[in-house]
């Protein structure tokens, strides 16, 4: 640690959970590097977890994410609720501060005690989260937050995993980008939730939301399934995003009812735990590589002396050798 302190987690925890915002902050800096204590924190924070609903809002570059997220907060902050951001930025690296770097659209909270906005860099980790995202998710969580809203990157084939992380996926669509609705099917289509078209005083919104609708429409969806709305907005006016917190609210309380939303949490809890198991043994593996292991796999493989599952196993059972 900086100067040699290490920090007092448990002091730190309990801060957090009075809504200390340093304290928040600090935790969040310490998942995101990848500290030494993440499994202290971790385990610190899980009883405090579980609260908050989680809502994702993903879409194109420059269908007014950032906007219609602070317009968003607003409106939940309006409803009485605490609000948790955390902004997944794709090149720069994360601020130590409060504020999402250059989202200058969200300095209009940051002296609102009740909202935490956090930046994260992917740092080239494809799907347009971070690794340290569920993690400084736990933080918000054990915060009080209310909502935590994560905002991806973008979309794409590769760039859908928020909807595994949020408990709500928001799906942004905007006229004039192009032909928005075929970039949709690239997958998003099958992740949205809530379906928002964004900047309706623009020309061709209303082209944009019928055609959402003609491909949202398959008769097959069963009758008690969850029926994803479309949604205009004018984020930058505010006008429409009352509607869509309102909606926010009303699928929370749809997976409630149906048993969904345990569901998507034990899945998502699943995909933690794999994720964390991985990274451990691919950690394990770079260790057994720097004893050039994987070099003598290699030329015994070239030299048709073995074959690559064979290697792998082999190299398997160094790495669990190593370890016991």
């Amino acid at each position: 640690m900086p100067g040699g302190q290490v920090p007092d987690v448990a002091d730190l925890v309990e801060r957090a959970r009075t809504g200390d915002a340093r304290a928040v902050g600090r935790l969040i800096t310490l998942v995101e590097q990848e500290s030494p204590l993440l499994r202290e924190i971790t385990a610190l924070l899980a009883p405090h977890a579980g609260r908050a609903h989680v809502v994702g809002v993903t879409g194109a570059p420059g269908v007014g994410k950032s906007t219609s997220t602070s317009a968003l907060v607003s409106a939940l902050r309006g409803a009485g609720h605490r609000v948790g951001v955390l902004a997944v930025d794709p090149s720069s690296p994360f601020s130590g501060g409060a504020l999402l770097g250059d989202r200058i659209r969200m300095q209009v909270h940051a002296t609102d005690p009740d909202v935490f906005v956090r930046s994260m860099a992917t740092r080239g980790q494809l799907g347009g989260l971070s690794l340290a995202t569920p993690q400084a998710l736990r933080v918000l969580d054990a915060a009080g937050c209310d909502t935590v809203i994560v905002e991806t990157v973008g979309v794409g084939q590769s760039e859908i995993e928020v909807a595994g992380l949020a408990d709500t996926t928001i799906v942004l669509l905007a006229p004039g980008m192009g032909d928005g609705v075929q970039a949709a099917k690239a997958g998003i289509l099958e992740i949205g939730d809530i379906y928002v078209v964004n900047k309706a005083d623009r020309e061709g919104a209303s082209e944009v939301r019928r055609d959402l609708r003609t491909m949202l429409a398959p008769s097959s969806r069963p009758t008690e399934a969850w029926k994803p709305p479309i949604l205009l907005t004018t984020a930058n006016t505010g006008e429409g995003v009352d509607e869509v917190a309102a909606r926010v609210d009303a699928h929370h309380r749809w997976l409630d009812t149906h048993g969904e939303l345990q569901r998507r949490r034990a899945r998502r809890t699943r995909d933690e735990i794999e994720a964390i198991a991985l990274a451990s043994l691919r950690s394990r593996l770079a260790r057994v590589n720097v004893g050039r292991d994987m070099d003598d796999l290699a030329h015994s493989v070239l030299a048709r002396e073995s074959d690559p599952y064979s290697a792998a196993d082999v190299l398997l059972e160094a790495v669990m050798h190593r370890d016991t």
